[in-house]
């Protein structure tokens, strides 16, 4: 039970810089007592004294704000940060390592008894704040899932799941398209490959598929003129990548 608590709050510390002791985790993280009281209450539950156990995940919601059914599955170092308004199901399962802001729901679409009604959060999963998974699928180890976020489906391991319903940007896509942008000169005008608001990546197709454009017509010219013909008419001005960052910064 010391080794849980003290990997409890090494954890906390190393993803919270505003942690500055072991005594703070203790005395002032919700998350942390969260935890450490569904620990008691799961015990309960698999112990048979259900009725004991629903009065301790009750205690908990009322001190710290986060409802987690006491028969949920949760793993080694899960990092609840803030934590209000958490609601982990019955059936769910968050496996080592994961981190859950407030807000988050891990709930079911089924009014089946007894069977698999929640998601399961493989190793290593980040659920932004607000986000929504709903259903007994899977959330692959390592994905992550963008704040208020509706996710429905399955998510796929190192994936980014944003919006509502959620879409999956996979490591594969974001590679590609930072492959193409660096293979023609072209920068994301500021924005991160990282940025998860599908908007954002639908702009980064277009501009990248504009600046491709403009680099191939810029070839064309170029051995046009080679041929002694004037393409003067033909060039046209540019993106402007300069301006875009203005207006994405003014934003």
């Amino acid at each position: 039970m010391f080794d849980r608590t003290r990997e409890d709050i090494a954890a906390i510390r190393s993803k919270d810089p505003a942690a500055r002791s072991a005594l703070d985790v203790c005395l002032s993280y919700p998350g942390f007592h969260a935890v450490r009281l569904h620990r008691v209450a799961n015990s309960l539950w698999r112990h048979g004294w259900r009725r004991s156990a629903r009065w301790v995940s009750h205690l908990s919601r009322f001190l710290t704000g986060i409802e987690i059914h006491p028969a949920a599955y949760i793993g080694r170092r899960v990092f609840i940060d803030h934590g209000m308004g958490i609601v982990i199901g019955e059936t769910a399962e968050v496996h080592d390592d994961c981190t859950i802001y407030q807000g988050v729901t891990l709930g079911g679409t089924s009014l089946e008894r007894g069977a698999k009604r929640h998601p399961t959060l493989e190793r290593g999963v980040i659920v932004s704040a607000g986000a929504k998974v709903l259903g007994s699928f899977t959330v692959g180890e390592g994905a992550r899932i963008g704040s208020n976020s509706v996710v429905l489906k399955a998510v796929p391991p190192g994936a980014t799941a944003v919006g509502i319903p959620a879409r999956i940007i996979t490591a594969e896509t974001r590679e590609q398209r930072e492959a193409t942008a660096q293979k023609i000169g072209f920068s994301a005008y500021g924005l991160s490959a990282d940025i998860d608001d599908p908007l954002v990546q639908a702009i980064h197709k277009l501009l990248d598929h504009s600046a491709e454009l403009d680099a191939r017509l810029n070839r064309i010219c170029a051995a046009l003129e080679r041929q002694g013909i004037d393409c003067a008419t033909l060039r046209g001005p540019g993106v402007d990548a300069a301006a875009i960052d203005r207006l994405l910064d003014a934003d």
